[in-house]
């Protein structure tokens, strides 16, 4: 199938199906839509060599995702693939487990130009090292936030979304509440905890437990409300970062015979489908994923545009799922 004959599909000029190949110049939203329809109708191949050759630029951009087996990274990937294709380009995964041997081998895609930016979901602490690696490529980081990094960055504010919900634990009249963590090494590990102990202590509230998850699995989940209910006291409540691990914890709550949410209310973060299928169904903070992942493509789009644009920092809305967990 010839460019030719995407034109003829679509309907308009051999120019206008050359820039939305190229992501190059201005076209009307229609007639992307349907260029980009006749692209997929025909199963067209464009050649990526060709088409790097004429504009210094490949069309992949390198997406490195700290672990994809979680439900929350996966649909900030699914954003960041649906944008990326609105505009022309496909992506790379590389699922680097904030490993930086794992990350730069993966970064020698960039020197070798087979890709024109990258979005990272590393942990915070990698960034320096990854910084000296990336150089001046274009580069988004995704789901870390922070307002002093040097690189364009899209997140929640998740030290807010945490007070909200031990407030609603609180509200509850929860007075035991604990704590499943993960990596503090990474940013929204910190801001999460941060504000569970704000929380609390502006109630007056001095029974703080924190048990630190392994990894974001249902598995680790399980075994870190474990180490919960070994400790002094019962919780009577229990905030997970991540809805993996709040599901693992009402694995073993139910294991325990302690039932949810009368002797143990559950709240999760990130509002993936997982929540809609666990029992009780989990109550969550919800993040707009798929929005994350779109978001932070327009803004390594811009900076493949303008490299020496500013960084930017977007945060979006998150929302509290009311479930049968709490």
């Amino acid at each position: 199938m010839s460019i030719q004959k995407i034109a003829q599909l679509a309907g308009v000029s051999v120019a206008t199906v050359s820039r939305v190949l190229n992501n190059q110049g201005t076209v009307k939203e229609k007639n992307r839509e349907r260029v980009l329809a006749a692209i997929k109708a025909s199963n067209y191949q464009p050649n990526l060599l060709a088409r790097q050759l004429r504009t210094a630029r490949s069309g992949m951009l390198l997406v490195m995702v700290s672990n994809i087996a979680n439900p929350f990274c996966a649909d900030v990937v699914k954003g960041i693939e649906a944008e990326a294709e609105q505009n022309g380009y496909r992506i790379l995964l590389c699922n680097s487990g904030s490993d930086i041997t794992r990350s730069q081998s993966s970064l020698q895609l960039l020197s070798g130009k087979m890709v024109d930016g990258i979005i990272t979901m590393d942990a915070l602490t990698t960034l320096p090292e990854l910084s000296g690696m990336i150089g001046d490529a274009p580069w988004v980081q995704c789901a870390e936030y922070d307002e002093h990094s040097a690189v364009s960055t899209v997140g929640i504010h998740d030290r807010e979304a945490s007070i909200f919900a031990i407030q609603q634990l609180l509200a509850r009249g929860c007075q035991r509440i604990a704590m499943i963590n993960h990596d503090l090494n990474y940013k929204y590990a910190q801001l999460r905890e941060q504000g569970y102990r704000e929380a609390l202590n502006a109630a007056g509230n001095g029974w703080q437990r924190i048990a630190y998850a392994r990894d974001l699995s249902a598995e680790a989940g399980s075994e870190a409300l474990n180490q919960l209910l070994d400790g002094d006291a019962l919780p009577d409540a229990v905030f997970a970062v991540s809805d993996s691990l709040a599901a693992g914890a009402l694995r073993a709550l139910s294991s325990k015979g302690l039932r949810v949410p009368e002797a143990v209310a559950v709240i999760g973060f990130d509002g993936t489908e997982l929540g809609e299928i666990t029992s009780p169904q989990l109550s969550t903070i919800a993040q707009p994923s798929r929005a994350i992942g779109q978001q932070a493509v327009k803004l390594l789009l811009q900076k493949i545009a303008d490299p020496g644009s500013a960084a930017e920092k977007i945060i979006l809305d998150w929302h509290y799922i009311a479930r049968a967990s709490c």
